[in-house]
């Protein structure tokens, strides 16, 4: 029997789409697709193009494309046009996939695979918010490759439920203080550009891979001065939800790096952070390394279950907290630049009931009539 591939096209019916069919050589069963449409000449160009992508190996059917194949094609077709950070989460998801299932093929990710492989995550001791993490990036690969035609049906994935609680926590400001004191002992030959990023990430809450592109004149992620008052000007590739906007800067951290900043320097980096070991600026996850090393060495410990110490992201929740208290939920949802106004809600606005009634308490005249407390336990002299 040859392996030669013959698509044909057949008519299921005229109120039904013409349909390209053909036998697999391997299976000795039929495969068929809908051509999309009633006309003849049309569904045979569909059905050509087809047996030619079937014969020289650039299509495989569900049940043949390999783990390896799935995965070289999902590198080069889809993750080459992500972000480098991007990149780098979905391929971690995909790793730890073959390093605990294997699959030889696609068609082996059921859901009793996914399901298996969530708990063996789990036995090795892999954090439940991890693990949802990896998940997303792995059913987003598994829908991209069905709407390919990589796989007939991308399996259902259980995520696990996560409570909506911070991994560290924002550290206060004598934490903060700590670690400037400690950069030195990390950076000792550039101590005043690591001093210059933390306070600059303690008082702008950039994350820090929006911190180490932070420009002033160029790049997807700018200071832009030509405003009543300073914004970052982003591109949609220059921060996490892929969408260009003109963003608020608030006025303490905009003072702060104008002062800093005489007018005359204001080109280039914000941060530079030159990489005294190989040249060019430190990367996100170069830096983020260095800033939790000064963390480690400051002692501030944002986890006691784990003994996590502080990173770049606990800066960044220390912002979140301190606007928390000063402004309304939607805009600090444009100062953090949430895609979603739930995570603003979940992280940042539970506040203590302490806290919420000082606030309400603060600009409060009591009424002559009233001296003592609401429930008159004091009596009036």
């Amino acid at each position: 029997m040859s392996d030669e591939i013959k698509v044909s096209v057949v008519d299921y019916g005229e109120n039904r789409n013409l349909m390209m069919r053909y036998v697999d050589p391997t299976t000795g069963k039929q495969v068929a697709r809908s051509a999309g449409t009633r006309d003849e000449l049309t569904a045979e160009r569909a059905a050509a193009v087809w047996q030619d992508e079937l014969n020289t190996g650039r299509y495989a059917a569900p049940s043949r494309i390999t783990w390896a194949d799935f995965r070289e094609r999902y590198e080069g077709e889809k993750l080459a046009g992500m972000s480098k950070g991007s990149q780098l989460a979905y391929t971690v998801a995909l790793d730890h996939v073959t390093r605990v299932l294997n699959p030889d093929r696609l068609a082996r990710l059921t859901p009793q695979a996914m399901s298996r492989f969530v708990a063996k995550l789990r036995k090795g001791g892999m954090k439940p918010v991890t693990i949802a993490k990896h998940l997303r990036h792995i059913n987003a690969a598994l829908r991209w490759a069905e709407r390919q035609g990589y796989m007939s049906k991308a399996p259902t994935i259980e995520m696990p439920k996560v409570r909506g609680t911070m991994k560290g926590r924002p550290i206060t400001t004598e934490e903060y203080e700590r670690m400037l004191t400690k950069v030195a002992s990390i950076r000792p030959d550039d101590a005043d550009a690591w001093k210059r990023l933390i306070t600059g990430l303690w008082l702008s809450g950039l994350r820090i891979g929006e911190a180490v592109v932070l420009s002033w004149d160029s790049g997807s992620f700018r200071i832009d001065l030509d405003g009543r008052h300073p914004a970052f000007k982003i591109d949609g590739a220059g921060q996490k939800s892929g969408k260009a906007e003109l963003c608020p800067i608030t006025p303490d951290f905009a003072e702060w790096i104008l002062a800093e900043t005489p007018e005359g320097e204001r080109v280039g980096y914000v941060f530079p952070l030159e990489n005294l070991r190989h040249g060019g600026q430190f990367t996100a996850c170069e830096a983020g390394r260095v800033l939790s090393e000064i963390g480690d060495k400051a002692g501030v410990v944002v986890d006691p279950e784990s003994g996590k110490t502080a990173s770049a992201h606990d800066l960044r929740r220390a912002f979140g907290t301190r606007w928390a208290r000063k402004t309304r939920t939607p805009v600090l949802q444009r100062l953090m630049r949430h895609a979603n106004i739930q995570t603003t809600m979940n992280y940042y606005v539970d506040l203590d009931a302490d806290e919420v009634a000082d606030g309400l308490w603060a600009n409060h005249e009591p009424s002559p009539e009233s001296v003592g407390n609401t429930y008159s336990n004091t009596a009036p002299r």
